[in-house]
């Protein structure tokens, strides 16, 4: 089976497990990164370049894309499904699950618990958002953010508004949060797989920071999580049609609370503090979307 994987950075962790995984198994898996192509738009014989080159046909296609490289990435899965080849999670799927405004309004409407939250593009109302979200402190996100970045903790009204205001002068979308405190710096993520929970970690932020992410030098630790937390969590990926995400959940006083949905979840963390083989789970799922058999 031919398989490409999306990414800008192939010496990444999660890319590089991916395709010693596929090896290994018997698979040719090639890293594409997503700005070096350019795609032919054509009714009956739509084509992919790589280097002036037209590439052969894949079977399946693991995306990774990141913010930066987003619009031509989607963009470019677009053209290999338009190719035929199968997705691990569709563009269509992505592109909900990457707008956070819109991925937390299709949960929130699915009865799914998150944060209490608002969405600003402009600022004389400033106080009354703050009121929406139960005051300060309160969390405030970039919609087009990730791994921590883009997120910040305003501790008063005045440093609400001044970064509210900074944000505006930048033009840029910003989701209004609950600050839940007694989360006390973690959140939990659940990867799911094919519509399983293969495995959990607490995530704890480091001293002097509320954010949890991994890249921000946060910890990890393997936990076991409730049936309810379970249930949210694939319930989450099944809203948004997805195969493999990580879905990040905070602990609070009135439950479970979705924070976050990651369609490109990092390997490593999870990998090294579960001690389970991801990548072989994901390859997995890929041979049996594609129907491929060793035997064929």
């Amino acid at each position: 089976m031919k398989i490409a994987i999306l990414s800008r950075d192939k010496t990444l962790y999660s890319c590089c497990r991916l395709i010693k995984v596929a090896q290994n198994c018997g698979h040719f898996i090639r890293n594409i990164n997503p700005l070096l192509c350019y795609i032919n738009i054509n009714p009956i014989l739509p084509n992919i370049y790589l280097h002036g080159t037209m590439l052969e046909h894949f079977d399946a296609v693991i995306p990774r894309i990141g913010i930066s490289s987003f619009f031509c990435g989607i963009n470019l899965l677009r053209q290999f499904e338009m190719c035929g080849s199968y997705s691990l999670n569709t563009s269509i799927a992505i592109t909900k699950a990457r707008d956070k405004l819109f991925a937390l309004q299709l949960l929130a409407k699915a009865g799914i618990d998150i944060p209490i939250t608002s969405f600003v593009s402009w600022h004389e109302d400033t106080k009354n958002l703050i009121d929406l979200v139960g005051g300060v402190p309160l969390i405030l996100k970039l919609v087009e953010g990730t791994q921590g970045v883009g997120v910040v903790i305003a501790e008063t009204s005045r440093a609400a508004e001044s970064i509210i205001d900074a944000f505006r002068i930048m033009n840029a979308n910003i989701l209004i949060q609950e600050f839940i405190k007694e989360a006390d710096g973690c959140d939990i993520r659940c990867l799911v797989i094919d519509k399983k929970v293969v495995a959990s970690i607490k995530r704890q932020s480091k001293i002097g920071d509320f954010r949890s992410n991994l890249h921000r030098g946060g910890k990890a630790y393997q936990i076991e999580i409730t049936n309810q937390e379970r249930d949210i969590a694939i319930k989450a990926a099944s809203i948004l049609n997805l195969e493999v995400v990580g879905v990040d959940i905070i602990r609070s006083n009135r439950g479970p609370l979705v924070t976050e949905i990651n369609v490109s979840p990092g390997l490593e963390g999870i990998e090294t503090a579960s001690g389970l083989n991801i990548a072989s789970m994901i390859i997995d799922l890929v041979e049996k979307r594609c129907c491929y058999s060793n035997n064929k």
